[in-house]
């Protein structure tokens, strides 16, 4: 257990401290500390009391280190344990084990163009990371994150990437802004769904993935909903974009709100991934039209 707040304790608990033992009634004062306490691929579970803050300033602060960990934050809107990315654009959380996931956590951005809130450090193996229900916002347009996740040159280092039911709303108008930026060269299982996101960006970036000539086996990009209402000069997709042309995997039930006239794509052709049932609208108080076009051999 790890708690910072007075207003979590209650009549009889020790006041959180590192030098407690992490119970209930005694936690400990801070993540990274809880993390170091957990044994490697024992399933160990972190509960994260409501109330806990804590702002970061550089990448050491917090290590995502101990494989097989779980971190759940405890409590509902702002109660929620809250992470505050603060004084440094480099100010990140690296990754750099397996079976690591977090949930139920609110990350905000108080400066400007944070690069990335997790990284997968050098060449290491973040594999079937997870990121659920949390909630990313920015402060300002000028207090901004630029991405959620970007991995390394390592093949398969975010092979099983889970990013689901997640809520983000970001106010940054930078032409960089991605959720999720993938350089290595594939990436298998990876899961990208339920989504919603907000975006203010005037961007040439893809607002889910961006995985330049990366492959991206066995994707599942589902039920996202988009709203970017700018008007941009993207040519390539709204959801992904990949050079690749040999991806597997499907995009369905997706909904996008956007004024991009000259790229209304969901992906660019070629990648051999499935699209089905993803609508795409552009002028305000309009319907969706379905993205891309019907097979010309469809019946």
């Amino acid at each position: 257990w790890v708690s910072n707040a007075a207003a979590a304790e209650l009549a009889g608990m020790r006041t959180a401290s590192d030098g407690n033992d992490g119970s209930f009634t005694a936690p400990f004062s801070t993540l990274d500390y809880a993390i170091g306490r957990c044994t490697a691929s024992r399933g160990d579970v972190i509960f994260v009391k409501p109330g806990y803050t804590q702002t970061l300033t550089n990448a050491t602060a917090l290590l995502f280190d101990v494989a097989g960990v779980a971190i759940v934050g405890l409590g509902s809107g702002t109660l929620r344990p809250t992470l505050t990315f603060g004084t440094a654009a480099s100010a990140n959380i690296p990754v750099s084990v397996a079976n690591m996931s977090i949930q139920n956590f609110l990350f905000v951005a108080n400066f400007a163009d944070v690069t990335s809130i997790f990284t997968v450090s050098g060449t290491a193996l973040a594999t079937d990371f997870s990121i659920e229900n949390c909630e990313f916002r920015d402060t300002t347009a000028s207090l901004n994150f630029l991405t959620v996740l970007t991995d390394n040159a390592t093949a398969q280092n975010l092979q099983g990437l889970r990013f689901c039911n997640n809520r983000v709303n970001l106010l940054g108008t930078t032409a960089a802004t991605t959720l999720i930026k993938l350089t290595s060269a594939a990436h298998n299982r990876v899961q990208v769904n339920d989504n919603w996101v907000v975006m203010a960006a005037l961007s040439n970036t893809a607002a889910l993935i961006a995985a330049g000539a990366n492959i991206l086996l066995q994707l599942e990009m589902a039920r996202n909903v988009i709203f970017r209402p700018t008007v941009d000069t993207a040519t390539g997709g709204m959801l992904l974009t990949t050079t690749a042309t040999t991806d597997t995997g499907h995009v369905y039930c997706n909904v996008i709100k956007s004024l991009d006239v000259a790229g209304m794509l969901v992906a660019p052709t070629g990648t051999a991934l499935g699209f089905t049932e993803n609508y795409m609208s552009g002028t305000a108080d309009t319907s969706g039209i379905i993205l891309p076009a019907a097979d010309s051999d469809a019946s």
